[in-house]
């Protein structure tokens, strides 16, 4: 289930890009999962942590001798310690123990629980030993703004996930779980019966194992219906715990080094309103970021969505309406479904016929033609010629550019289709895919006329034939018969190296 919603993860906006529009995890979705604050001051670090610097800060803030840090951090092999070695040591700390002793204990105990939860690593073995600087002072735990770190340092997991080298997630994935639950309930949800509201939703969840393979799992997602998500499952819970304001704020959020978008306006279905074409998301630029970003964030009611941004609201908090145009631009920066048709369940030899009726788009089904065209010469090798393999690719070509011109048989190549014509940057979206154009082949695009003179090749003469001997000057005295056989010799020599 995680593996396929990471496959639909965009990085760029901070979006799940399912078949009917654009979802994600937002500010109010941690607040009301966790229960975790969400407003306070945003987590910053000065400088990533040098070794000398950690065993410091382990001596300062834990209590533990220099020979211990160090022993810990060259195990570890970065600056880290492991979760087991914090268990170990602090675990004996009792009441009866000194007062210095139980605020070392107390440390480690909230660097070990970060650990585990909010800032788990790929490996759930060890933690950061940057994040103890944040509890230097216990007594300002509760002013930071967990929610927004908590979703930054997930949304830069997911992001890493979505590589084809990364085989493990890291972040709060119990977060990213009972998000899929409250959102999916039809789906996925496992419900535990005796939850009661003033609890975290998280705990409206029962931990259970989904059988179903990757394979299958996309293609539920493929199928995916508006009318299957609980756009706002949150209402039965606003009695406990209120909707935060700070979830309409528009920028970025930041956790420590890490510097992700949050922008609502991307997914206002979520928040009960009509979804419109998103803007551009914003962007700080890089040498002022962490200073715009603190500033942004202290003063984020001057950066909440005005309710001309947000639109109307949906007339059903179950509907999921989107204005009419939405869809055709969603069409144009994305594709609804993941699964390849012809690697389905079931599927047949031809891979429109098992297009879902809402992925019957003209993009889908010009995905579907061009693969089904691309199938005979990938399942040929190496053993096919290059013009059936330029033939494929050219009706391949045409078929995702919509010309359709090119011929449908493989044994005569035709013409590489011309490239369209750039849109201007003004109605280009800003992250549609690039334009691929073929190299031309001489045999098939004749290079363009060029006004200067074509070069003038000779070829050479035949090896079996002698060059001719040069024309004799009448006036010149005749040349000595052993001069002229060792030059013809030497020209001979020349021309067999």
């Amino acid at each position: 289930m995680l593996s396929a919603f990471c496959e639909r993860w965009q990085p760029e906006t901070t979006t799940f890009h399912m078949p009917f529009g654009e979802m994600t995890i937002t500010l109010d979705d941690v607040a009301s999962i966790l229960h975790i604050p969400v407003t306070g001051s945003m987590i910053s670090f000065s400088q990533p942590l040098h070794v000398d610097d950690v065993n410091a800060l382990l001596v300062e803030l834990l209590g533990i001798t220099d020979v211990e840090a160090s022993r810990e951090t060259e195990q570890c092999r970065s600056p880290s310690v492991r979760l087991l070695w914090l268990r170990d040591h602090f675990s004996t700390i009792t009441d009866a123990s000194s007062d210095d002793d139980v605020v070392f204990a107390t440390r480690a105990f909230l660097l070990h629980l970060v650990g585990c939860t909010l800032f788990a690593d790929k490996s759930a073995t060890s933690v950061a030993v940057v994040y103890l600087e944040l509890f230097r002072d216990l007594s300002m735990v509760g002013s930071y703004a967990w929610d927004a770190a908590c979703l930054a340092y997930l949304y830069r997991q997911l992001t890493t996930a979505t590589r084809f080298e990364v085989r493990q997630l890291g972040g709060y994935v119990t977060l990213l779980q009972a998000w899929i639950y409250e959102h999916f309930p039809e789906m996925f949800s496992s419900p535990d019966m005796s939850y009661t509201e003033s609890r975290p939703r998280a705990l409206r969840w029962r931990p259970h194992v989904i059988s179903d393979s990757l394979q299958s799992v996309r293609e539920r997602l493929d199928r995916l219906q508006i009318s299957e998500v609980c756009w706002e499952p949150y209402e039965d819970h606003r009695a406990e715990h209120p909707f935060p304001d700070i979830a309409w704020y528009s920028g970025c959020i930041k956790c420590g080094q890490v510097v992700e978008p949050y922008h609502p306006e991307w997914v206002l279905r979520q928040f009960g309103y009509i979804q419109t074409i998103p803007p551009r998301p914003f962007t700080p630029p890089r040498p002022d970021r962490s200073i715009l970003l603190v500033q942004y964030w202290e003063r984020w009611t001057d950066h909440l969505l005005t309710d001309q941004s947000r639109g109307r609201r949906c007339l059903y908090s179950s509907s999921g309406e989107s204005v009419p145009e939405y869809m055709a631009w969603y069409d144009r920066i994305s594709h609804r479904i993941v699964q390849p048709p012809q690697l389905r369940s079931g599927s047949t030899t031809d891979a429109r016929s098992s297009l879902p009726s809402h992925a019957a788009s003209t993009s889908d089904t010009r995905i579907a033609r061009a693969l089904t065209s691309l199938r005979h010469v990938i399942s040929g090798g190496r053993d096919q010629s290059a013009d059936y393999f330029w033939g494929a690719l050219n009706e391949a070509h045409g078929i995702l550019s919509g010309s359709d011109e090119t011929s449908a048989s493989h044994s005569t190549p035709s013409p590489a289709p011309a490239c369209h014509s750039t849109p201007s940057p003004a109605t280009r979206p800003f992250f549609s895919p690039p334009t691929f154009v073929y190299p031309p082949r001489a045999s098939v695009d004749p290079p363009p006329p060029s006004d200067d003179p074509p070069p003038l090749i000779v070829p050479p003469p035949p090896a079996s034939v002698a060059p001719p001997a040069p024309t004799a000057d009448p006036s010149a005295p005749a040349p000595d018969s052993t001069a002229s056989t060792t030059v013809y010799v030497r020209s001979k020599r020349k021309k067999k190296t």
